[in-house]
C-alpha cells in the first residue's frame, strides 16, 4: 500500500516516538501515592530498589495470583543472580500479564521456566578470568582492556555474563569478589601504564552507575594520565534502569562531564556504553535523562542482548533500534545470548540473530544499525554472527575463528538444545555424543563443510576448501525466524 507521495505502508509507522509519560509506578499498590517529584529523585529510587526475594513477593502479593507468586518464589531458589530491581523497572512491568512481559522475563525468574543448562556451559564461559593479568582487568584484544571497577549493578539481569562475579551469592552459586578497592585499582592502572599498546579501556563491572561522583573522577583522571590511552568507555545499564539519576544526581553527571571535557582537551574520546533490550524500557523519563548527556556532548552507544521472548523478533528489534536513535543513542551491538547458568530459557539461536539482522538492516540509517555478534565462548571475542566457519542447525553448533586473538584456534557456540530438531536433541541427550559433536563441527569448519542458515530449505553454493568436489551443494535446513 502506498500514499499519494509513493510512501510504502511500513514508512507510516512512527510509534517509536510514542514514549510513555504517565505515573505508571502507581499501578504497584505500595507506590500508589508516590508523586512524580519523589519518583524522579534518584536517591528515592536507590533506597526503594528491590534487593530481596521477600520484598518482591510482598510487593506482588496483592496484584498477582498465588500460583504466580509461588512460581516466583521457586524461581529465586534456582537463580544464578540475586535480585536487584529499581522501582522504575518494577513499575513498568505489566503485572496483569507477567508471564510474557519483557521486563519481568529479564529480571524476575520463574521456577516453571527453568530448563537444563547446555552441556557445554562453563561458569565463566568467555574466559574473562583466564585473560586477567591482574584481578578485575581482562586483556584479550591487543589494544583494549576491560577494567571491572566493582561488582554491583543498578539491576541484576538473569542473563548476566559475569554472573561468576556480579552480585551477592545465591543459594546455588558462590561468586568471586570484585568490590571497590583502590589497591586493586592501582594494580590495574600499573598494568595499563606498563602496556604501551593498550589504547582503549572499557570501565565496567558491575555498573559504573554505582560509582560515587568522586570515584568517577578518580578513575577517569588516573586513566587519562596514561599517555597511550586514547579511548575511555563507561559501561552502565543505569540509563535503562534508573534514568532519573541523569536528571537529579547532578554531582555524578558533572563528574562524568568533567572527565569527558578533560579527555577532549587531550584528544581522548570519552563516551558511555549502555544497555537497552526492549523499546518498553525507553520512556519520556529516559528521553529527558539521555538528553542531559546529549546536551553535554557525551556520546552514548547501546549494546543489547538477544533474549528469547523479549526482543527475538524483527519487529521488536526494529522498534528498539529506531527508539534508541530517537533519543540520541547509537545502536552498537546486539549480542547473541552467552551461555549462562540458570538462563537457558532466555537463549535463542544464531540463525535467529542472522534472520533478524537481515530485517533490521536497511530499516534506518546504517550508522544507527547494530551489528549482531557472537561473543565466542572460550575467549574468542566478538564475531559477526554470520561470520561462522560452519553452522550445523541440527546440533546447533556454530564454529568461529578469531585471528586477532588466536589464528589457530576454533571457538564453538551452541544453540539451546530445546530449540533443536528432535535428532539434535537426542544427540545432546547422550553424553557420549558431546565430544563427537564438537569434533565433527571442528572438522567441518577446518575442511570447509559449512552449513549456512541463509533461509528456509535453500541450497547454497559455498566454496569447499580441501575437498575433491569444490562445486558440492550444501543443503541448509529451515532458517530460524
Amino acid at each position: 500500500m502506498e500514499d499519494k507521495m509513493g510512501h510504502k505502508k511500513h514508512d507510516f509507522d512512527i510509534s517509536h516516538r510514542d514514549l510513555l509519560d504517565a505515573p505508571f509506578w502507581q499501578r504497584v499498590p505500595a507506590w500508589k501515592n508516590i508523586d512524580k517529584e519523589t519518583f524522579l529523585d534518584w536517591k528515592w529510587q536507590a533506597e526503594n530498589t528491590v534487593t530481596k526475594p521477600k520484598h518482591v513477593l510482598e510487593l506482588l502479593e496483592e496484584i498477582v495470583s498465588p500460583e504466580f507468586l509461588e512460581d516466583v518464589r521457586q524461581g529465586f531458589r534456582g537463580a544464578s543472580m540475586s535480585v536487584r530491581v529499581s522501582p522504575y523497572v518494577f513499575g513498568l512491568i505489566d503485572w496483569e500479564n507477567p508471564m510474557t512481559d519483557p521486563l519481568r522475563i529479564q529480571f524476575v525468574p520463574l521456577g516453571s521456566r527453568f530448563t537444563k543448562d547446555h552441556p557445554m556451559l562453563r561458569f565463566d564461559s568467555l574466559n574473562e578470568q583466564k585473560d586477567s593479568p591482574v584481578s578485575g582487568l581482562t586483556h584479550r584484544y591487543s589494544d583494549k582492556a576491560l577494567f571491572l571497577a566493582m561488582d554491583t549493578c543498578t539491576v541484576y539481569c538473569r542473563y548476566c555474563t559475569r554472573s561468576y562475579a556480579v552480585g551477592s551469592d545465591t543459594e546455588d552459586y558462590e561468586k568471586m569478589q570484585l568490590r571497590v578497592n583502590r589497591e586493586r585499582w592501582a594494580k590495574a592502572y600499573d598494568y595499563i601504564r606498563n602496556t604501551p599498546y593498550l589504547e582503549d579501556i572499557v570501565i565496567s563491572g558491575g555498573d559504573t552507575y554505582q560509582l560515587r561522583a568522586d570515584q568517577v573522577t578518580e578513575i577517569g583522571e588516573a586513566l587519562l594520565s596514561i599517555p597511550h590511552v586514547r579511548r575511555l568507555r563507561w559501561a552502565t545499564k543505569g540509563p535503562a534502569i534508573m534514568p532519573m539519576k541523569l536528571l537529579t544526581d547532578h554531582a555524578w553527571v558533572d563528574a562524568l562531564t568533567g572527565i569527558m571535557e578533560k579527555g577532549r582537551k587531550q584528544n581522548v574520546e570519552v563516551c558511555v556504553h549502555t544497555h537497552f533490550n526492549h523499546p518498553k524500557e525507553i520512556t519520556e523519563i529516559s528521553r529527558q535523562g539521555l538528553g542531559v548527556l546529549f546536551q553535554r556532548g557525551i556520546t552514548v552507544r547501546n549494546q543489547s542482548v538477544l533474549v528469547r521472548g523479549v526482543n527475538d523478533s524483527a519487529e521488536i528489534m526494529k522498534k528498539l533500534v529506531k527508539r534508541l536513535a530517537y533519543v540520541n543513542v547509537h545502536p552498537y551491538y546486539v549480542y547473541v545470548h552467552d551461555l549462562v547458568k540458570g538462563a537457558e530459557d532466555l537463549r535463542t539461536t544464531v540463525g535467529t540473530a542472522i534472520a533478524i539482522e537481515k530485517e533490521v538492516r536497511g530499516s534506518t540509517a546504517g550508522f544507527k544499525t547494530p551489528t549482531f555478534v557472537v561473543d565466542a565462548p572460550g575467549g574468542g571475542g566478538k564475531r559477526d554472527a554470520h561470520s561462522f566457519e560452519h553452522y550445523n542447525q541440527e546440533t546447533g553448533v556454530s564454529v568461529y575463528r578469531s585471528p586477532a586473538v588466536d589464528p589457530d584456534k576454533y571457538y564453538f557456540y551452541c544453540d539451546p538444545v530445546a530449540l533443536l530438531p528432535e535428532s539434535g536433541q537426542a544427540r545432546w541427550a547422550d553424553p557420549s555424543q558431546h565430544d563427537l559433536i564438537i569434533k565433527e563441527a571442528e572438522e567441518a569448519a577446518r575442511y570447509g563443510r559449512g552449513q549456512r542458515s541463509y533461509g528456509s530449505n535453500c541450497v547454497v553454493h559455498l566454496p569447499v576448501v580441501g575437498l575433491n568436489d569444490p562445486e558440492a551443494d550444501v543443503v541448509v535446513g529451515d532458517g530460524a525466524a
